[in-house]
């Protein structure tokens, strides 16, 4: 039973997008899937089924930040038995070379969160992609001529901060950039046995300082929606 996802048996296919605004979720839903149907509004976190190419594929908003993104990915997978999940979203660049619209993905995930030392009594698990749906991205962008670079992010819990020089060592040790969800979703996925991978838009750069307009944040990101549902099984 999910305490916080309305479906009903059989309404999620194997493979969910997941993104943290849901708005997104319901633009690129209606822009993308034929014959969708809402399946949950529960807290606002709309979710909608329907398929692309004939494939069945479901989209769901999961809030911001590590502890919403953890509930939902742990409902997905426990009560739906989900087995493939993409994040698609947005990060902050930490190389000067990244644009915004360029495309990342994460190939593992460090984190300041507390998430995976709590869980594993204090030491250092690695989250890491499905190698086969990173491979399948990679080829799907070069395909499509998109602007793609693959390699590390970095995961927050701390959006803001008063730190100086926060980013320094993560961007002298090439992290391509900051979002707030990557490591905590491939964790689950090692623990329930799933595939995933984060398939990130950058809509600002740390470096450079350029930044997109909220409203390109939430309706603009296409390719990386298409990324996802070509390699989506």
């Amino acid at each position: 039973m999910s305490l916080h996802i309305a479906a009903k048996p059989g309404d999620i296919a194997d493979t969910v997008l997941i993104s943290g605004d849901p708005l997104r979720i319901k633009h690129m839903a209606e822009l993308f899937l034929e014959d969708a149907f809402c399946f949950n509004d529960i807290r606002g976190m709309l979710g909608y089924t329907g398929f692309y190419k004939g494939k069945r594929v479901s989209m769901m908003g999961t809030g911001i930040g590590i502890p919403t993104t953890t509930l939902f990915v742990h409902e997905l997978a426990s009560s739906y038995d989900v087995k493939n999940i993409i994040r698609v979203g947005t990060m902050g660049a930490m190389q000067s070379d990244l644009e915004i619209g360029d495309l990342v993905l994460a190939m593992s995930a460090s984190s300041d969160s507390s998430m995976n030392r709590l869980y594993f009594d204090g030491l250092d698990f690695a989250p890491t992609a499905n190698f086969q749906l990173l491979q399948k991205a990679v080829a799907v962008a070069h395909d499509n001529t998109f602007a793609t670079r693959v390699g590390s992010i970095f995961s927050t819990d701390s959006f803001y901060s008063e730190q100086e020089n926060r980013w320094e060592k993560w961007i002298a040790h090439g992290t391509l950039g900051v979002e707030m969800e990557t490591s905590a979703l491939y964790t689950l996925a090692a623990k329930f046995k799933m595939k995933a991978l984060s398939i990130l838009s950058v809509s600002d750069n740390l470096v450079t300082g350029t930044s997109a307009t909220a409203n390109v944040r939430e309706t603009a990101f296409s390719n990386m929606f298409r990324v996802a549902l070509e390699i989506a099984e």
